[in-house]
């Protein structure tokens, strides 16, 4: 998923549009443009529904470009923590819990299962991304 920088470049190049030639359609300096396309900064509110229009788009196609990738990114990230965490997690309590005498066998190898479970989940998804 593009972000809105990328998406708001994409559709410029595609109307055959310079920044500059954007810029003076929204009434903005050329800088403002770059910015926006390299996502240092995004338009302001009040300027969406113009750029939609001057770039043939809509509105919810210029917004749900950056939330989609925000939040999918964002998720991604959260889910790869509780998997490593609860992987830790597991291979500790085996080790404190054996310590104490207090775990059968059967347990520990469940528990260290899980972690493994959730630790190979981790590195699936880590290696989709590098290849």
């Amino acid at each position: 998923m593009k972000s809105i920088g990328e998406t708001i470049a994409s559709l410029r190049k595609k109307k055959g549009m310079t920044q500059n030639e954007l810029a003076e359609k929204m009434n903005v300096t050329d800088k403002a443009v770059s910015k926006w396309e390299r996502d240092l900064s995004c338009p302001d509110v009040n300027t969406i529904s113009k750029l939609a229009y001057v770039l043939d788009t809509s509105v919810d196609e210029l917004l749900q470009a950056k939330n989609k990738e925000y939040s999918n990114s964002k998720l991604k990230d959260l889910i790869n923590v509780i998997l490593k965490a609860v992987a830790i997690a597991m291979g500790i309590a085996v080790v404190v819990l054996n310590i104490l005498d207090s775990i059968e066998i059967k347990s520990s190898i469940i528990m260290l299962g899980i972690g493994l479970v959730c630790l190979a989940m981790y590195l699936m998804d880590n290696n989709e991304k590098n290849d």
